[in-house]
């Protein structure tokens, strides 16, 4: 079946940075778009990034040239560097397999990791 697990997450200051992985099994990861999700206290699910298995990106405009999606398709591996953090970014991170591309239903995932939570706090 398929699983994502994702770690990395923790409590930083603002300015800081995180590195959030996601470990996959169960699928064939390099046939399929990936992406990370978040969800911010009292909030709905909100899509953040996403990537090709070709390596093309995209991302939401909040987090454009402060975040980096990447992957290693020989080690089922899905990462998400966050850079200049700020408080809005504090919610729990999400890896999902997207059903979409990079530029098509971009934002569309079926299968969620359990979440890693990233709180930015002074």
């Amino acid at each position: 079946q398929v699983q994502l697990v994702e770690s990395g997450g923790g409590l930083v200051q603002p300015g800081g940075s995180l590195r959030l992985s996601c470990a996959a099994s169960g699928f064939t990861f390099n046939d399929y778009y990936m992406t990370w999700v978040r969800q911010a206290p009292g909030k709905g699910p909100e899509w953040v990034s996403g990537i090709n298995p070709d390596g093309r990106v995209r991302y939401i405009d909040s987090v454009k040239g402060r975040f980096t999606i990447s992957r290693d398709n020989t080690k089922n591996m899905l990462f998400l560097q966050m850079n200049t953090l700020n408080p809005e970014d504090t919610a729990l991170y999400f890896c999902a397999r997207g059903t979409g591309t990079y530029f098509w239903n971009y934002d569309k995932y079926d299968y969620l990791g359990q979440g890693t939570q990233v709180t930015v706090s002074s």
